[in-house]
């Protein structure tokens, strides 16, 4: 094994000797769990693309085994006595055993197998196995503009940095993917691998939100509602009608609509009727009067001014370049 760094920047592969192979097969066959990491060279047109990978890779702890078992440069080593603080993220998946967890913004807490963990750069952690289980670990470091964006905006917060998303096989075959793509480092592996981060970001994202809702008489009024929506865009309930229909208050109605999709029952019918508007520009004959009355606007001019704020051109334009 071997690691040489080229510069302050960018440092090049570290490899184990163990060509990578799947831990199913490995544990099917009996063998003792492998580990491998990498890390990656990034270049400037890397850090164009808004998200870079760092570093990835898997170890699987036995019961009283030493933790961690790779080893890693000085500024990436974890001790379970002391913690580190890195400069990236991470996301970390448990996928067997449990152990725990803590941050400076999070106290301990001891997790399971189905965990996601997001590391913050500049933000000090720990997370260890327990002895008597030991456990299963892939993780991926990355950086940039995007992930920094999503924080910002609080899609993720350091406050709650543990998922439990359960075992997805998907997502092990994506970090499986990321080390394939890495091993290979062909031309433009940094944007393929990058992307396939963003895709797992994407899924606990989505996991989480819906992990909220696991009232399915809330998502299922929520649903109902939509349909209505959908299905009555030319002639439209008020949301305090639909509330009614569904024997809902509509104070509750309204705020537990929004909880879920992200936008009021207003929005989200301003939005089926633009979807509508669209499909009657490009597949009908109807003119702009004709499509603006069948949408219940007060006349062409309010219908015209409503689709530019929306789409940034005027239903004329639109038809034009869709056609």
């Amino acid at each position: 094994m071997f690691l040489s760094y080229k510069n302050k920047a960018e440092f090049t592969i570290f490899a184990f000797e163990n060509d990578f192979k799947p831990f199913i097969s490995d544990r099917s066959m009996g063998k003792k769990p492998n580990d491998q990491l990498k890390y990656l060279t990034i270049s400037a047109m890397d850090e164009e693309w808004g998200t870079v990978v760092t570093t990835v890779g898997y170890q699987f702890i036995l019961p009283k085994s030493e933790y961690p078992l790779s080893k890693h440069p000085d500024n990436y080593t974890i001790s379970p006595q002391t913690g580190r603080i890195l400069n990236e993220y991470q996301l970390v998946y448990i996928t067997k055993g449990c152990g725990y967890f803590s941050s400076q913004s999070c106290k301990e807490v001891k997790i399971s197998a189905g965990t996601m963990i997001l590391l913050f750069p500049g933000e000090w952690h720990n997370y260890y196995p327990d002895e008597e289980t030991g456990w299963d670990e892939y993780w991926v470091g990355f950086r940039g503009v995007n992930i920094d964006n999503k924080e910002k905006k609080r899609f993720f917060t350091k406050e709650e940095p543990l998922f439990h998303i359960g075992l997805s096989t998907t997502i092990i075959g994506l970090y499986e993917d990321i080390l394939k793509f890495a091993s290979q480092e062909k031309t433009g592996y940094q944007e393929m691998i990058s992307s396939i981060v963003l895709h797992i970001l994407g899924t606990v994202y989505y996991k989480k939100k819906n992990n909220s809702f696991s009232n399915t008489y809330v998502v299922d009024k929520i649903n109902e509602a939509r349909l209505i929506m959908k299905e009555q865009v030319e002639n439209p309930l008020t949301p305090e009608e639909i509330a009614s229909r569904l024997g809902l208050g509509y104070s509750w109605f309204r705020r537990m609509f929004k909880e879920y999709t992200g936008v009021s029952p207003t929005q989200y019918q301003l939005q089926q009727k633009l979807l509508k508007a669209k499909e009657l520009l490009i597949s009908s004959n109807l003119n702009i009067s004709e499509i603006a009355y069948s949408l219940k606007f007060e006349n062409a001019g309010q219908f015209s001014t409503f689709f530019k704020k929306k789409e940034g051109m005027t239903p004329s334009e639109f038809r034009e370049r869709s056609h």
